[in-house]
């Protein structure tokens, strides 16, 4: 079973699922995936910072990973 993502989970977590990830964060405007914070923040805190929806980016990043997996 694949892993999934959760709004829980921190940045840097979520990248080692996947490095594709990034991109569908930096496409969204999370442009500092990459940044010291990324290693102790949490998917739901980031997106609160940079005023974006938590659950929308959730759900896109899943929908990535399932049909990657399919």
């Amino acid at each position: 079973m694949a892993k999934t993502i959760s709004k829980d989970m921190i940045i840097a977590e979520i990248l080692s699922v996947d490095p594709a990830m990034a991109e569908i964060l930096q496409a969204a405007g999370m442009h500092c995936v990459f940044c010291p914070s990324q290693s102790g923040e949490s998917l739901v805190e980031a997106a609160m910072v940079h005023g974006m929806d938590a659950d929308a980016l959730v759900t896109k990043m899943n929908e990535y990973l399932a049909a990657k997996e399919a």
